[in-house]
């Protein structure tokens, strides 16, 4: 153990994870999540408006990246520091991080400052999903851990309506800034609840904190991202020199990583879990699955808007599919996972759905059907929702207790770097892509070259309602040719993953919950009878108060709770053990 397990509740008695307090807990991480997952609809439909108003289409993926990217960094560090320190102050620190971020998002009136403030945001949401996660965990059986889907598919089933409605109402009648503005009152309200209701045992830690592994792990990522990105763009390529500088930045940072990491006392990431079939292959499906996946979801709303010419409240509107999907696939696997007992089967199923999903995407042209844009969405977050969830429930259930933070902190890191790695690179090709066409296109309607280059890094969805029709129809067609490409350089990943999915093997689920097996708290009926057995000597000692309060004042005695009616004192009940929390 790398803590101390003793909780710091009153006195000597045990922190209880009765039903209602893991209710409690679990309302708080809702709060949350829903401030991360509306955040995330919202911004995908503002996003081409965003671009163009702050002149930067052609750098558009470093929004994206930039995100993604400082989101990856975090995640390792929000998972072993919640392992070591608990949990409950980094959550309420994460929201504050996101929410000031929101603000200063809002207030930027240059692209490259937005993408800084975009980064810092991803520093709040990088601890809201792995600590929420996390938490889950701490106080839910993997046995159980299942019909707790369903709260959860309900707030992203919100997010999925509010927030491509408030994100095309905020674009098409206020300005994209309000995209930001809402996560005030929201993340304000999420703090309030996670402070009054996350209840959390803190702890100390007793082993020396992995500091220059954080330092090494978070080069490496940024070595890593930087390479794929410099070598993408037109700019620089893959023969530059600063391309490769990166590339090989990124070898001395993960080979100096390995070496200090051997000899950590309480190392950020633990070489023992590449030892671990299970984590290895769940963690391996993660990382495929994360390239494609994220490279599709940051650019189908840019294509909705500009390939199909549909409004940004519309394009947002046309998600909704996608998220049907992901949570009804989600809830059903969930349930089933808990009457079962088993999972296997999901992955590989999933994997299947979204590889077809992709296939279905490289036919997107910017004539077809929004009908069938809509079933191709479909299919895609079903296959998703069987997946997801899934493979973080394995990750953890295949660990210890003591480690069940880093395990999901590592398995989503590596998720979070393949998806960087998508946006990165597919995303570099996008734009590179879009970027020469729509040159193309303007030059060849008798702009000159700087005037065919302003109109490209400008244009957004209202600057092209304004264009002649022919002007127009070619630019629908240049982002159509840009984009639908990328998607079939997707599929092999998730061939990948499921070959990945078919080795995982089955194993058994645990019925004990993280912090009581670590004898961090008490579950089942006896938290439920501790806890009515707390409720009445609290309720006995009020009665005594109010009683020698009445005798003090020269008021008739009232008799105490319990006592006979002659005034005899009644025979104590004999009072439950009281274990020790350590």
């Amino acid at each position: 153990m790398t803590t101390s397990t003793t909780p710091t509740t009153k006195g000597d008695a045990p922190f209880l994870l009765t039903k209602r307090r893991i209710w409690i807990i679990f309302g708080a991480l809702i709060s949350g999540m829903l401030l991360s997952s509306l955040d995330q609809t919202i911004v995908s439909t503002a996003m081409p408006t965003i671009v163009g108003e702050l002149g930067g289409v052609e750098h558009q993926a470093w929004i994206t990246t930039a995100y993604l990217l400082a989101t990856t960094i975090v995640m390792p560090i929000y998972g072993k520091f919640g392992d070591v320190l608990g949990r409950r102050n980094l959550f309420l620190a994460a929201i504050a991080i996101f929410t000031l971020a929101s603000i200063g998002c809002a207030f930027a009136d240059d692209f490259w400052m937005f993408v800084v403030f975009r980064a810092i945001q991803g520093l709040g949401g990088g601890g809201l999903m792995i600590l929420s996660q996390a938490i889950i965990a701490d106080i839910v059986p993997a046995s159980e851990r299942g019909k707790y889907l369903g709260p959860l598919g309900a707030v992203f089933g919100l997010s999925a309506i509010g927030g491509p409605l408030l994100g095309g109402f905020f674009v098409d009648h206020l300005t994209w800034q309000w995209a930001f503005y809402i996560n005030i009152p929201v993340g304000v309200a999420a703090f309030v609840i996670a402070w009054m209701a996350l209840t959390l045992p803190s702890k100390k830690a007793s082993k020396r904190i992995d500091v220059l592994g954080v330092v090494l792990l978070s080069a490496a990522t940024t070595c890593l991202i930087f390479f794929t990105e410099f070598g993408g763009q037109a700019d620089h390529g893959w023969g530059a020199g600063e391309t490769w500088t990166w590339g090989a930045g990124f070898l001395v940072a993960v080979g100096l990583f390995v070496f200090v990491e051997s000899r950590a006392d309480d190392p950020i990431i633990p070489l023992s879990f590449f030892r671990n079939k299970v984590f290895v292959l769940a963690t391996g499906i993660g990382f495929v699955l994360g390239i494609g996946m994220f490279s599709a979801i940051a650019f189908v709303p840019t294509f909705l808007q500009m390939s199909s010419g549909a409004s940004a409240a519309v394009s947002g509107l046309l998600l909704l599919p996608m998220m049907a999907g992901l949570i009804g696939t989600s809830i059903l696997s969930g349930n089933l996972i808990t009457k079962t007992g088993r999972y296997r089967i999901y992955p590989i199923v999933g994997t299947i759905l979204t590889g077809i999903a992709m296939l279905l995407f490289t036919t997107l042209t910017a004539d077809t059907p929004l009908a069938m844009i809509c079933v191709f969405l479909f299919v895609f977050g079903a296959g998703l929702g069987l997946i997801m969830q899934v493979v973080v429930l394995v990750v953890q259930n295949s660990v210890d207790a003591a480690n069940v933070g880093t395990a999901t902190s590592t398995n989503n890191y590596f998720r979070e770097v393949g998806a960087a790695l998508g946006v990165a690179v597919f995303g570099a090709m996008f734009t590179s892509r879009l970027t020469s066409n729509l040159t193309t296109v303007f030059t060849d309607a008798g702009a000159s070259p700087s005037d065919a280059s302003s109109a490209t890094a400008t244009l957004d969805p209202a600057a092209l309602n304004e264009l002649p029709d022919a002007i127009r129809r070619l630019v629908v067609e240049a982002y159509a040719d840009s984009l639908a490409p990328v998607f079939a350089y997707l599929v092999p990943f998730i061939a990948v993953a499921l070959v990945l999915a078919l080795f995982l093997p089955q194993i058994a689920l645990s019925d004990v919950a993280g912090m009581v097996a670590r004898g961090e708290a008490l579950s089942g009926a006896e938290a439920e009878e501790l806890e009515a057995a707390g409720r009445g000597r609290a309720t006995s000692t009020a009665g005594e108060a109010a009683t020698a309060a009445a005798v003090a004042s020269g008021a008739t005695a009232v008799p105490p709770t319990g006592a006979a009616p002659d005034g005899d004192a009644a025979p104590d009940a004999e009072s439950p053990r009281r274990p020790d929390a350590g």
